[in-house]
């Protein structure tokens, strides 16, 4: 659709070398003839970003296959042990990482550069591929933090209920360009390539992010759009601070995939007023965004004097039209306002399911794993995974809500919280906190959070560190976290 209706219009690259939509879908066009002749059932990719990732993803869809990114930052055995279940494939690998793959059965793999070469091939390819009842259309692995990564399976009817809910066919103008830095086998990095695609908008793709390289590629290429995780935002400020850049051509910021700190997304507004910012909430197993807090929603909260409308900026906004969302207690209830609970959602969008189950109710609705709240006004507040809750003598603390506590106080510059075994209350509550240039004192800090929450919920356990590990989407590692803290005598 958009190579017949802006065929001349650049769809990836920088300004100087990119690629048209018409050559890109020539260039899949090719690609698909080219995997046709190796067989398999599915598409494998395992690689950086860069105009492959689209052009793969097209081909995997005219060859009525469905596409599979992989994580490579997993460790050689486990991504070997991953590629394994994508067969009998094809799998394209970046030159580089084909070593740490080595032969798997039922899979041919192919190295990124002879994709790449076949997909430039001149000429028109006049090979039909389409197959109107081809239905899976991507297989996305979970991270896996608690067992076997599962492979939640995304049909054409979820992406596109999704695409065409939340973006409008060639919406965009010529000059627009998304600046990408999502890693491919996340759902934020398939919904890039197709929304960009839909509205007509230029993919600048970073393929390894550092701040610097962030702001680099912003100012050369006139970026209008980017898609950022919290640990990004503030570094990519410390950059913009102490150049003095403000990036003019940059209209709109969107943000997800942890939870954002408050001082960092105040920052944000304050230093980037003419920018447009979006905090989107949603899943792999949901096609992506299901909730969102837009600009507007932003800049109310930050300049209001009501307590409840600065409290949303904490908030992940509103679902989408498109979608159902209920937040149900421990006995499957569905609950009123500021109550919390499990997080449910329902719409065309929604797949909720995987290779091995659906777990979609016979309703349609899709439990997330994640609790929360809705307010009066309908904004949901994200409370984390139910996973992380701490359960202290019988009472359900969220992590989060003391991490915003501890965020507030001058001397914290980052901070998990998490619950440790413990003999007496089921489980006590853990910190582990990132000092600023003075270290706090944990007497501090427990007056601290004493103060301003009930004393039940005040850390009993100190730890400091240089830094926290996330993952390349912004969530903090608890689980890792908790079992290095588990080891460690109190």
């Amino acid at each position: 659709m958009a190579a017949d209706s802006v065929p001349h219009r650049l769809a990836l690259g920088r300004r100087d070398e990119g690629l048209t939509f018409a050559e890109l879908r020539r260039r899949a066009h090719h690609g698909a003839a080219f995997l046709e002749q190796l067989g398999g059932a599915n598409v494998a990719f395992i690689g950086l970003n860069g105009p492959a990732l689209p052009a793969a993803l097209f081909a995997a869809g005219m060859l009525a296959r469905p596409f599979a990114p992989l994580n490579y930052r997993l460790p050689d055995a486990d991504l070997s042990k991953l590629l394994a279940r994508t067969a009998p494939s094809v799998a394209i690998v970046d030159d580089d990482m084909a070593q740490r793959v080595g032969l798997v059965e039922g899979v041919a793999v192919v190295a990124r550069s002879v994709f790449e070469a076949a997909c430039g091939m001149h000429g028109v390819s006049d090979a039909e591929f389409l197959n109107v009842n081809h239905d899976i259309a991507v297989l996305l692995f979970t991270s896996g933090t608690t067992g076997e990564p599962k492979a939640a399976m995304l049909r054409h009817a979820n992406l596109t209920s999704y695409v065409i809910s939340t973006v409008e066919f060639m919406g965009s103008e010529p000059y627009e360009a998304a600046l990408i830095s999502v890693p491919p086998y996340h759902i934020a990095g398939i919904a890039a390539v197709l929304t960009c695609c839909y509205s007509g908008r230029r993919i600048v793709y970073l393929d390894a992010f550092t701040p610097e390289s962030w702001v680099d590629v912003a100012a050369a290429e006139e970026i209008t759009h980017a898609m950022v995780v919290p640990t990004m935002l503030g570094r990519i400020l410390d950059v913009l601070e102490m150049r003095g850049e403000r990036l003019s051509s940059l209209r709109a910021i969107s943000y997800g995939g942890g939870r954002m700190p408050l001082p960092v997304i105040e920052r944000a507004l304050n230093f980037l007023p003419h920018v447009d910012f979006a905090n989107a909430y949603g899943l792999t197993e949901t096609s992506s965004t299901i909730s969102i807090l837009g600009p507007d929603d932003h800049r109310m909260a930050l300049y209001s004097d009501d307590e409840a409308v600065k409290k949303r900026l904490g908030s992940v906004g509103k679902p989408l039209p498109t979608l159902q969302l209920q937040i149900r207690g421990p006995e499957g209830e569905v609950l009123g306002p500021n109550q919390s609970g499990e997080i449910y959602v329902r719409g065309e969008q929604v797949s909720g399911e995987y290779t091995s189950k659906k777990v979609i109710d016979s309703e349609g609705w899709f439990a997330t794993n994640d609790g929360g709240f809705m307010d009066e006004e309908g904004y949901l507040f994200v409370e984390g995974r139910l996973d992380d809750v701490i359960v202290r003598g019988g009472e359900n603390m969220s992590p989060g809500e003391i991490e915003d506590v501890l965020r507030e106080h001058p001397a914290v510059a980052d901070v998990a919280v998490l619950g440790l075994p413990d003999t007496e209350w089921g489980e006590r509550v853990a910190a582990i906190i990132v000092p600023r240039a003075t270290k706090p004192s944990p007497q501090e800090l427990v007056d601290f959070v004493r103060a301003r929450l009930r004393s039940s919920k005040t850390p009993e356990v100190w730890e400091f560190r240089d830094a926290l590990p996330y993952n390349e989407t912004g969530k903090v590692l608890r689980r890792q976290l908790k079992a290095e803290m588990s080891r460690t005598p109190a």
